[in-house]
């Protein structure tokens, strides 16, 4: 039992952390000047990855590559099939076909590029390296053309971004960012300790627990956030969600933890997984291309997925 208390205490932290410190982070830049759409890609998106990224980066370095691969790639499976299944089941998710077609299309390629890098067996600095700039000049892409021709995905992240700042001036807005980052790097070092000691204690891998318990903890915010906008009738904020933090998984996290610290893929990775993840894009991409929507038997069907993948994972291990 004390066990399960310090992973949910972990977990409590990485998403409060990455809370303040979007919030943080986010006002500081408004107070400097910078734009909203420049603010939503680059510092919410972060910010709202730094779970996935602190975890990745914790069990990376603490001889686990099987937390810090699984979260990312079990994250992916999870918000596609968990996250955007839950949320077309409360609303249909209708999508604006311009920007979609422009996020799906580097969706498919990241995703694509991240398969292939896990297929080599191992995640080396430059891939890592290469990663990461790939995802800087597509946030450089979809600024220049939001400013050129704003659409519906850069409403989304101007209204998005518009409720973060609250009334705190600078000298608040930073200290609440640095503890932010504090209080996330902490909640990391719980989550991990605590889901390896689970692997150990229940003699499974530290890949299984990775893909589950890991991965599903940090995509709970993505979870919280789509369902509040389906509340709210705002499904495209939702699909822009999820499609936004599986970019910043595969090319920025993952690229980030394999730039700092290269890491082995676990053969089970690579056989399996990443084709569940490859297969799960591909399908969300697919559903939407067909009516430009996810109505709520194709969000059942995403679920039944999730379900069915989470029962074999729990059977093989």
């Amino acid at each position: 039992m004390e066990l399960w208390m310090i992973m949910a205490a972990g977990l409590v932290m990485l998403a409060v952390g990455g809370d303040l410190l979007v919030r943080g982070a986010a006002s500081a830049a408004s107070r400097l000047g910078v734009s909203r759409l420049v603010i939503g890609l680059t510092v919410v998106g972060f910010g709202t990855s730094m779970p996935e990224l602190v975890t990745s980066l914790r069990a990376a370095f603490g001889g686990s590559p099987g937390i810090a691969i699984g979260n990312i790639v079990g994250s992916n499976i999870s918000n596609v099939l968990l996250v955007l299944g839950a949320t077309a089941l409360i609303t249909p998710l209708v999508v604006d076909r311009r920007a979609f077609r422009r996020d799906a299309a580097a969706l498919a390629l990241a995703t694509a590029g991240l398969a292939w890098a896990l297929l080599q067996g191992r995640l080396t600095r430059e891939m890592g390296v290469v990663g990461f700039v790939l995802l800087l000049v597509y946030l450089l892409i979809v600024w220049l053309m939001e400013r050129r021709r704003p659409d519906a995905e850069g409403a989304r992240i101007a209204a998005a971004v518009a409720g973060r700042p609250g009334g705190a001036g600078l000298w608040l807005a930073l200290p609440m960012a640095a503890v932010g980052i504090g209080i996330t790097i902490y909640g990391a070092h719980l989550m991990v300790g605590g889901a390896v000691t689970l692997a150990r204690t229940l003699g499974v891998s530290d890949t299984v627990v990775g893909l589950t318990i890991v991965a599903l903890g940090t995509s709970l915010p993505e979870l919280v956030t789509s369902l509040v906008a389906a509340l709210r009738k705002q499904g495209e904020v939702a699909l822009g969600n999820v499609v936004g933090s599986n970019l910043y998984n595969s090319l920025g996290i993952l690229g980030l933890t394999a730039a700092v610290r290269p890491v082995d893929v676990p053969p089970a990775i690579a056989h399996v997984d990443v084709w569940v993840m490859v297969a799960a894009t591909g399908l969300m991409i697919l559903l939407i291309q067909r009516r430009d929507q996810i109505t709520r038997g194709e969000g059942l069907l995403l679920l039944t997925g999730y379900a069915g993948y989470m029962t074999w994972l729990v059977l093989s291990a």
